[in-house]
């Protein structure tokens, strides 16, 4: 059957109706020619609308291109006719989006691989979504710095959904945290604008970028951190950018933001060479809480420094030596967490402790090692017990204030000092009681402590205490014990089992120095520490992976895939 288009037709977009006009259609047959009038008759189509639209519009298209040189009954144009063509001006035609059964599909999705089982696009992507184009959008959105980098999934969840709003936010768009047309084409542009704020934006990821400026100094009050970029934010932002070298444009960019997370960062408050009333203050309170091992003088000198980090690591703070906002309030408030080192620690502080124990006859000079082993402990429990002091062998607050003060009793003449054989309970001499344990290797990091475990755990443990926060909300800088992001989750899971691990953000993972560092992905075993590009996550045995997923929007088990491998950085071996 042939079909001709006589007459026009049009599609009533507001009701869905099609029109069709006197003698539209006619058929011819091999039997003959059967005319049809359909004259004022409506048709609804609602289920099969698309299929036979487009056969419709297809037959009329074709009927009318080929009109362009004759009329309907194959007589040429009269030269009106083609002059009036002429003068017509061409029409672009524009592209429609396909059509299924399902709705509109989202434009230009020509390069998104798919399963070739997958469900049809949905109409709109929005929160409570599972597709395989969710993982292109989450792609983006970490390429342009909207979200944490992670593994892409399929699950539309609370972080992709925020994500999604703050750039809707940027790019002036409705912020409903759908994606439509609108949306996607803007998020997949060539030149789409990377995440960046400025005065007048509001948001929780504004409330962020102002704690980490109050952290810094550069916000002088805590009432300050309001989640509103307003003209104090600007002024600290200016300052920081100033500071760091940066064009001071009181924007937070791509530059300025990935500096606030930096090791780099060169903070606006109290730091190394500076000297003040304030920082006599706070090297007094070092001085009582067992971290300082050197007379107050109101001098922020090395020795401030290590005691500041020694606090920062013991007390939930960032480690970076500074006497900041955070740091200042923490070591003022009355449930600080005092000093203490013991067996298996190792850092600047132990190293401090010995070259004191050294000073006055406990130790060997040769047994200053900067790890707290068994000819240390040795020694700590014989200044203890000659200075009327409990013999545990652990460095406190006592033990602390007692070493630096000036009344110090030495050993006894026949003691022997600061033997090295002193390691208790069989020593093997020299100094092997105070090295590290074999493998060990890489810098000292610092002032963090070394992995002490209980015993009878370790690995399995820390498995244990992982998986047992499984689903657990993925919540930006939070901790535990019910949220975490994914470094908040190692801290606290590391804590969870007596490795007293400061918190270290994904970056600082890097250069923990600590631990026995793995460089081979395929060396990776259970229990270790995973540093991947902007992620960490613990190691489960098995190929898999437990860590606090932005992307999943909760904490999750899962393999160890392709993915981790491509932005595999190294790992840490704890246990």
């Amino acid at each position: 059957m042939i079909l001709k288009v006589n007459e026009t037709a049009h599609r009533d977009f507001t009701s869905g109706i099609i029109w069709l006009n006197p003698a539209i259609f006619q058929a011819e047959s091999y039997k003959g020619r059967i005319k049809s009038n359909f004259m004022n008759q409506r048709f609804r189509y609602r289920k099969y609308l698309t299929y036979a639209l487009a056969s419709g519009i297809l037959a009329a298209s074709l009927t009318l291109g080929g009109c362009a040189d004759q009329t309907a009954g194959g007589i040429a144009a009269t030269p009106a006719q083609a002059q009036a063509r002429a003068a017509a001006p061409e029409e672009e035609t524009e592209a429609i989006a396909p059509l299924n059964l399902s709705g509109q599909i989202l434009p230009d999705l020509d390069d998104v691989e798919l399963p070739e089982n997958a469900e049809p696009v949905p109409e709109y992507l929005r929160e409570g979504v599972r597709h395989e184009i969710v993982k292109k959008l989450q792609q983006r959105l970490m390429d342009l710095g909207f979200m944490d980098n992670d593994e892409p999934t399929d699950y539309f969840g609370q972080v992709t959904l925020q994500a999604v709003k703050h750039f809707q936010r940027q790019n002036e768009m409705p912020q409903d945290g759908i994606v439509g047309d609108a949306t996607w084409e803007a998020l997949m542009a060539e030149d789409a604008k990377y995440y960046a704020v400025s005065k007048g934006t509001q948001g929780d990821d504004i409330q962020r970028i102002q704690q980490r400026l109050y952290e810094l100094g550069y916000l002088a009050k805590a009432d300050q951190v309001t989640g509103n970029f307003g003209d104090s934010t600007e002024a600290a932002v200016i300052k920081l950018q100033e500071v760091n070298g940066l064009s001071p444009d009181g924007k937070v960019g791509q530059k300025t933001y990935n500096l606030l997370y930096s090791d780099e960062v060169r903070p606006n408050l109290l730091s190394y060479g500076e000297k003040s009333e304030v920082v006599l203050a706070c090297q007094q309170r070092l001085k009582e809480l067992g971290y300082l091992t050197t007379t107050p003088d109101g001098a922020y000198g090395q020795d401030t420094v290590i005691a500041v980090k020694q606090f920062q690591a013991r007390n939930d703070q960032v480690v970076d030596g500074y006497l900041g906002p955070s740091t200042r309030i923490a070591l003022n408030d009355p449930s600080a967490r005092p000093n203490g080192l013991m067996l298996g620690e190792q850092g600047e502080t132990v190293t401090r402790v010995q070259q004191l124990l050294s000073k006055y006859g406990y130790l060997s000079s040769a047994n200053v090692t900067g790890y707290y082993g068994e000819v240390t402990e040795q020694a700590v429990k014989n200044f203890q017990s000659r200075n009327g002091l409990a013999a545990d062998g652990q460095v406190g607050i006592q033990t602390m204030t007692k070493l630096t003060s000036d009344n110090v009793r030495r050993p006894a003449a026949n003691s022997g000092g600061g033997s090295s054989a002193q390691t208790g309970g069989g020593s093997t001499g020299g100094s092997g009681g105070n090295k590290k344990p074999a493998g060990n290797n890489g810098s000292q990091g610092g002032s963090s402590s070394a992995p002490k475990a209980p015993s009878g755990t370790g690995v399995s443990a820390l498995i244990s205490v992982a998986s047992s926060k499984i689903g657990s909300p993925y919540v930006w800088g939070a901790k535990g014990p019910n949220a975490f992001d994914c470094s908040g989750f190692v801290y606290w899971c590391l804590n969870q089992v007596g490795v007293r691990q400061s918190y270290l953000t994904s970056s600082g993972w890097r250069n923990v120095g600590r631990y026995t560092k793995i460089t081979n992905f395929n060396d990776i075993q259970a229990g270790d520490i995973v540093v991947v590009n902007g992620h960490v996550g613990i190691a489960a045995g098995g190929g898999t992976v437990i860590d606090a997923s932005s992307s999943n929007g909760r904490v999750v088990h899962r393999s160890l895939s392709q993915w981790w491998r491509n932005n595999f950085i190294c790992a840490w071996r704890i246990f």
